[in-house]
């Protein structure tokens, strides 16, 4: 019985310790609304990625935004070239690219970096970005 104690004792300490590693708010992707996104362009200066081919990017884009195709052989090098103190907001079409992205950003040392959640495509019809579209 005492062993037993002792045990469910240790497990506990060590579910708490190994949770408490992980709970740093600031290196996780936050998921952004376009009102979101908005928000924090007007309140800080966040670098926008698109991580969509060249194409893509020139197709349709959020404005002032900068393109890092995610499928590059040279991404990780180009993401390299950002400033790591500065937010980063980072999109594709429609979030599975940017996510992958995101989470390579954080493994780089990025501080902050948002994700628009659903990706251009969701949003390319809202008024709360301003969207460049090819004429």
């Amino acid at each position: 019985m005492k062993n037993r104690f002792t045990i469910c004792c240790l497990l506990l300490v060590l579910s708490i310790g190994t949770s408490c590693i992980n709970s740093n708010s600031d290196s996780e992707v936050k998921l952004v609304t376009a009102q979101e996104m908005q928000s924090i362009l007007d309140l800080e200066d966040a670098q926008i990625i698109d991580v969509r081919t060249a194409k893509e990017h020139h197709e349709v884009r959020i404005a002032n935004s900068q393109n890092i195709d995610f499928t590059s052989p040279t991404f990780e090098q180009d993401i390299s070239k950002l400033d790591k103190k500065k937010p980063v907001i980072v999109y594709c079409k429609s979030g599975g690219r940017s996510a992958k992205c995101s989470k390579k950003m954080i493994d780089a040392g990025f501080e902050k970096v948002y994700d628009l959640e659903g990706g251009i495509s969701k949003w390319k019809h809202s008024d709360k970005l301003e969207i460049e579209i090819k004429s």
